[in-house]
């Protein structure tokens, strides 16, 4: 497949994107991040189903302030957004060939978590995420827009900042994938420790397809509709 200038130097330029007192601070707002979902996630398990929708937007704001803080440091450097993000689509084929991709992509993944989540003993969800997961119309609608807010700044603060910088760091596309994993998998640490394991995996996985493909856009499709199939199917089954 054929990569851009822009992408190859997304995958290969090892050029840092902000400063490192930046992504300090944005590894500091993210365990305040990880510690929201701990409590949300506590709350929903001891049965406030109540505050299930209050949850979804509390955590749908703090990622897009995430999201910002991101940006913010990559603007302060003057790095261009083009080299977290990859280059811009300029055509329907490149929509529908990242579309392609994605699909591919979580066919594939799919299966390396089932596989995985066998090895670790994974049989089904835990309670801290069978107490997220949408009742109803209304919830289902928020978890939707969550979703795709966690696709979109997931991925760009996972994938497109921390990899690119520990990339650059340690000179080393490898050492970038691997750290900016183990801090995805930190950051959903409320789920236990077995999913802790088995999401870094999957961040490992998405983080190979962003080096591999020069852009975040492919994974913000497959994570943002890995997650809401997760609350159609929950709000299905329960009907």
């Amino acid at each position: 497949m054929e990569i851009s200038p822009l992408g190859q130097s997304f995958r290969g330029s090892y050029r840092k994107v902000a400063s490192p007192i930046h992504t300090i601070l944005v590894l500091a707002a993210l365990g305040g991040w990880a510690f929201a979902h701990k409590i949300s996630a506590d709350h929903m398990s001891a049965g406030a189903h109540s505050n299930r929708i209050r949850s979804y937007l509390l955590i749908l704001l703090f990622e897009w302030l995430l999201f910002a803080l991101v940006m913010a440091g990559v603007w302060r450097s003057r790095t261009s957004v083009l080299i977290v993000l990859g280059d811009h689509w300029h055509s329907i084929s490149q929509v529908l060939r990242d579309i392609g991709i994605a699909l591919g992509f979580w066919i594939v993944a799919a299966g390396l978590l089932w596989l995985f989540g066998w090895l670790l003993r994974i049989h089904e969800n835990g309670a801290a995420i069978a107490a997220m997961l949408p009742h109803g119309g209304v919830e289902l609608a928020c978890w939707i827009a969550l979703s795709v807010t966690a696709g979109i700044c997931e991925e760009t603060i996972f994938r497109g900042y921390l990899q690119a910088q520990f990339m650059a760091l340690t000179k080393s596309a490898p050492a970038g994938i691997i750290l900016s994993a183990v801090i995805f998998g930190a950051a959903h640490a409320y789920q236990g420790f077995r999913m802790t394991i088995l999401i870094a995996l999957y961040g490992a996985m998405f983080g190979i397809l962003a080096h591999w493909r020069g852009s975040v856009r492919p994974g913000m499709i497959a994570h943002a509709w890995q997650d809401s199939l997760n609350g159609v199917l929950a709000t299905v089954m329960r009907h």
